[in-house]
């Protein structure tokens, strides 16, 4: 690894599947590190899965001591369970790098695919598609959540944003975007 090199850690946070892909950024180069998944799906409880979760992200950080955590924000759902238990895993993967003081950034769904494929609606498909354009490299189909944690990790680069989750962000990111973005969704 080059001294100048910066490690970007993506996170695509899931309950059942977690991904997660590290980038190594030296100068415009981009490089995939490792990529993969986090499969939760045979744990019994939600509490279980998010001890997992939580030690697998602790891992990653001490393994390839990333400079950056870049995560998918929770997006809307019908499903208010599902949502909190997605939350709850978001918070998880987060307090791990943070105990690690990884500076985290989040972005919304659309933003990441906008910024890896120019269309904020395009599919998983699609955004593999263009990675494997920008990294000239194929990409495992089996890891669609491995896949888009690259894809984060990617649109962390692309806004070339350091701001971590300390307050003094200067744009609306996260929930603060999806609200100004969703008005008439608020009650």
């Amino acid at each position: 690894m080059s001294k100048t090199e910066k490690i970007i850690l993506g996170i695509d946070p899931g309950t059942r599947i977690m991904g997660y892909g590290l980038v190594g950024v030296t100068g415009n180069q981009l490089r995939i590190v490792q990529y993969g998944v986090l499969r939760l799906e045979k744990l019994g409880s939600h509490e279980l899965k998010l001890k997992k979760i939580y030690e697998r992200i602790s891992g990653i950080v001490e393994e390839f001591l990333p400079d950056e955590m870049a995560i998918e924000a929770p997006f809307y759902a019908k499903n208010v369970q599902s949502m909190l238990k997605l939350g709850r895993a978001q918070g998880v993967a987060m307090a791990a790098a943070l105990a690690r003081e990884v500076p985290i950034v989040e972005y919304l769904p659309k933003k990441v695919k906008q910024s890896v494929t120019g269309n904020g609606n395009a599919s998983k498909e699609q955004v593999a598609y263009m990675l494997e354009r920008l990294f000239n490299q194929t990409l495992d189909g089996k890891f669609n959540d491995a896949t888009d944690a690259l894809g984060v990790a990617v649109c962390h680069y692309m806004h070339g944003k350091t701001k971590a989750l300390t307050g003094n962000n200067s744009g609306k990111s996260g929930w603060a975007a999806f609200v100004s973005e969703n008005k008439d969704r608020i009650v």
